[in-house]
């Protein structure tokens, strides 16, 4: 068997190894980039608020009724239509009111008509007493006449102020019957609009057990809303507030108002069968109404709409904002300045927490130097501190301590810390347990 020149054997060695090395390098597993959802720092308007289901109410409704029984002859109105105060709506039959003022108006006459009677036998016994009593003091007649004279002089004159007094009740009678008449003709106690017609022309009313409603008029111009609110949110809210509500036919128009009431008590409160300890009562939802008004120049609010309430605890215009989402719990407590604490606690988080873009250690957190007026707001829990990803344009990731304003749970306000344009981490994309994240509006993966 012939041998193999060694310079030709080296030659097979090293094209040997050139495939292995080729082969390596194709097939060696790829180091994995990190997968990373992420959102810019932008500004937008933020708000908190309480949401609230509501009713649209009428300002002032008014059941206009009638007051005397009978049958309605004519109606003068529609439903719809716009009425001014004093404005004839119905007309009730009226024959038998009628009657009874004829009636009490013939009493009256009568009555005067007796009176003119007692007067002329008032003068009568006047004159017969004078002639009496002229004869009784030269003692040309008795005392029996003379008495009698009296006592039937007297009686006249009582007679006529009974007549008197029995003309002025009549008077009475007859103002009343009077006004009976005029309840035959219903007019609007107030400007308004028809909204409902509860008794049809030809209908026959009954005053004498209820008050039959005849039609409701209502004032559109400004509406009521009632908004219920749960018992975990009414103890944030106060009048005064700013509130804001939607229809549902009308979404994107947004109508404001101010708060003008919150009603002490439930409407079950109202309710007399309530027992004030039950076994279910703890189950049942308590809601408060809050009540709030707005005008109605178009007349496109009508009664009983649903009505999407946003009572706003705070808000803030053109905030640099990021998702609730990115913000983490800050290593550095609210009231500490101590740096070197601040970096001990940072370094042993980030010996439990491996960056996963494979560097040995992670890098420190960049931590805020408070001032003054930014400890005072944390103080007052108008503000608090908080740590976010900051991811760059390389893909690395450093954690920045920011300060937080308002936050609403889906956006907070970012008040130092971080720059519009900048990146943040709001999830790691390999993470399952992050899919809300990732289902979050405006946020990219990288």
């Amino acid at each position: 068997m012939p041998k193999i020149k060694p310079i030709k054997a080296l030659i097979i060695l090293i094209c040997i190894a050139l495939i292995a090395a080729l082969a390596w390098s194709y097939f060696k597993p790829k180091q994995k980039q990190p997968d990373y959802i992420s959102s810019e720092v932008t500004h937008t308007d933020l708000e908190d608020s309480v949401l609230a289901t509501g009713t649209l109410q009428a300002a002032q409704i008014v059941s206009v009724g009638a007051q005397v029984s009978g049958q309605v002859k004519k109606m003068y109105v529609k439903l719809g239509d716009e009425v001014q105060q004093g404005q004839l709506i119905a007309q009730i039959d009226s024959v038998p009111q009628q009657n009874e003022f004829k009636t009490a108006e013939a009493n009256i006459k009568n009555q005067k008509a007796q009176l003119s009677i007692k007067i002329a036998n008032l003068a009568k016994v006047e004159a017969e007493y004078n002639r009496q009593k002229n004869m009784f003091s030269q003692d040309a007649t008795s005392r029996a006449e003379y008495e009698a004279s009296l006592a039937a002089f007297k009686t006249a004159q009582a007679d006529i102020a009974a007549s008197n007094a029995q003309i002025e009740q009549s008077y009475l009678t007859l103002a009343t019957t009077k006004e009976k008449l005029g309840y035959t003709s219903i007019v609007a106690p107030i400007s308004g609009t028809v909204v409902a017609i509860v008794t049809e022309q030809g209908q026959t009313v009954n005053s004498n057990q209820t008050a039959p409603t005849i039609v409701k008029l209502a004032k559109l111009d400004t509406m009521t809303i009632k908004a219920q609110i749960s018992e975990a949110d009414v103890m944030r809210v106060q009048e005064g507030q700013k509130v804001y509500f939607t229809t549902l036919g009308d979404s994107e128009n947004k109508r404001y108002a101010t708060l003008r009431q919150i009603e002490p008590a439930p409407d079950s409160i109202n309710n007399e069968t309530k027992t004030t300890t039950t076994s279910s009562s703890t189950s049942n939802a308590i809601y408060y109404n809050a009540l709030f008004d707005v005008p109605n120049p178009d007349g496109k609010l009508r009664i009983d709409m649903t009505a999407q309430v946003y009572i706003i605890l705070a808000e803030a215009k053109n905030a640099l904002t990021v998702p609730s989402a990115a913000l983490q719990a800050s290593n550095r407590p609210a009231r500490r300045n101590n740096a070197a604490s601040a970096a001990k606690a940072t370094d042993d988080s980030n010996s439990r927490n491996k960056d996963k873009s494979g560097d040995a250690a992670a890098q420190r957190p960049k931590l805020l130097e408070l001032t003054a007026d930014e400890k005072a707001l944390i103080e007052q829990k108008k503000a608090s501190l908080a740590m976010v990803r900051v991811l760059n344009e390389q893909g690395e990731i450093s954690r920045q301590q920011v300060l937080v304003g308002l936050n609403n749970r889906i956006n907070a306000q970012i008040l130092r810390g971080l720059k519009e344009g900048q990146k943040i981490v709001i999830a790691d994309g390999s993470d399952g347990s992050n899919d809300a994240a990732k289902r979050r509006g405006g946020s990219v993966r990288i």
